[in-house]
């Protein structure tokens, strides 16, 4: 069994669970509020610069040339291409560019975005890749599910499509056979440490959409 396959059946019942969040079920019927995906778009793009550095040093980690310009354009896109979809929807729900700004990150995406960052920086590059992985494949497998059960005129639509859509799903396949093939090399304390990364980082997924469909701020300190 490789990597990929075992790592998904370990955290079968977590994707479930990330599956059935309202703001994943409310955001297929396109019932989600408009300040609900307001807040999880500004923190999401929050997000994307902490994945984007990550990926860079990712790539920097790499063995291969072929996976240095992998991560390396993963993680141009992940500003880039992702972030301008962020704008259109700021746009759409008239978010400022002073706004965004001026919006300090949430406990969740605090968390999430300092874990990828100090794993990056501290972990050898099997357990990094491990760490990156649940946000290419669980947004892919997200996107697929809300695609089966999305409304016609869904006004989250664009969404939609950029994380249901053939080239993010290709880049997706790709970063699953990269890990893959580095996993073949690793003994079991890196193997280990790769399942530990993974599953961390899929809690953190979890933890954002949930996190966004109550718009929490600071735990304990939200009402302050």
């Amino acid at each position: 069994m490789s990597f990929s396959q075992e790592v998904w059946q370990r955290n079968l019942a977590l994707y479930q669970k990330t599956l059935a969040l309202p703001f994943n079920q409310e955001l297929a019927q396109g019932t989600l509020s408009k300040e609900v995906f307001s807040h999880y778009v500004i923190q999401d793009a929050h997000y994307l610069l902490a994945y984007g550095r990550s990926l860079a040093v990712c790539a920097a980690k790499a063995y291969e040339a072929d996976d240095v310009i992998q991560f390396a354009e993963a993680a141009r896109i992940a500003i880039v291409v992702e972030r301008s979809l962020h704008d259109s929807f700021m746009q759409e729900f008239d978010i400022t560019k002073k706004g965004f700004e001026s919006t300090p990150l949430t406990l969740a995406c605090h968390h999430y975005s300092s874990f990828l960052t100090a794993t990056a920086w501290s972990e050898s590059y099997p357990v990094v890749l491990a760490s990156l992985l649940p946000c290419f494949w669980i947004y892919a497998e997200v996107g697929k599910d809300i695609v089966e059960n999305s409304i016609a005129n869904n006004p989250y639509q664009a969404w939609v499509d950029t994380y249901s859509g053939e080239e993010f799903n290709e880049a997706v396949r790709n970063v699953i056979a990269t890990i893959d093939k580095v996993a073949a090399r690793c003994d079991a304390d890196t193997l280990e440490k790769m399942h530990q990364a993974y599953t961390t980082a899929a809690k953190l997924e979890w933890l954002f959409w949930d996190s966004a469909y109550d718009q929490r701020q600071w735990l304990g300190l939200d009402k302050e």
